[in-house]
């Protein structure tokens, strides 16, 4: 069982430039993030994170949730939407596609889950990149965990944090 959280920020905690993750992101960033997708049996976002990046095509099932009843991901016929709490869509998506979840959602998300203990490990790509939006305090997330590990490639530096 594994519920892996994977967060992209700017050097100064930017998680969006110009609306999106990808503003922030790194060629070395883009990579390890398609890799540890075709590793896990569901990807789990938001509303807001399926409303701002491209998610019309997944090689898994994706869950969405959303309270809106406008499907953000036209066209992804492995999406599902469900209207209930981060936690709850974990339980649910454990029993229903697998024990490998990938949590994509904004840092609030990734922040209830950690504080319900339901993130296993925490994949954070600290990139070079500086002047985004939505900034937070990395290194509070990375502070929940009690290991982590640091690795640079390029000038991105990724943490794999676990309890």
């Amino acid at each position: 069982m594994s519920v892996v959280a994977s967060l992209v920020v700017g050097i100064d905690g930017a998680t969006t430039k110009d609306g999106r993750s990808s503003g922030v992101s790194s060629p070395a960033d883009r990579a390890k993030f398609l890799a540890r997708r075709r590793a896990v049996d569901v990807i789990i976002i938001g509303g807001n994170t399926a409303r701002s990046e491209p998610y019309s095509k997944t090689v898994v099932p994706l869950v969405v949730i959303s309270r809106s009843l406008v499907n953000p991901v036209q066209g992804n016929h492995l999406s599902h939407f469900w209207n209930c709490s981060p936690s709850e869509a974990v339980t649910r998506a454990r029993k229903l596609f697998g024990e490998n979840i990938l949590i994509e959602g904004g840092a609030s998300m990734i922040n209830e889950l950690i504080e319900h203990n339901l993130i296993d490990q925490l994949e954070l790509s600290v990139t070079p990149i500086a002047g985004g939006d939505e900034k937070i305090d990395w290194k509070v997330f990375l502070g929940k965990f009690a290991n982590y590990s640091e690795e640079k490639v390029d000038q991105t530096i990724f943490y794999s944090a676990s309890n």
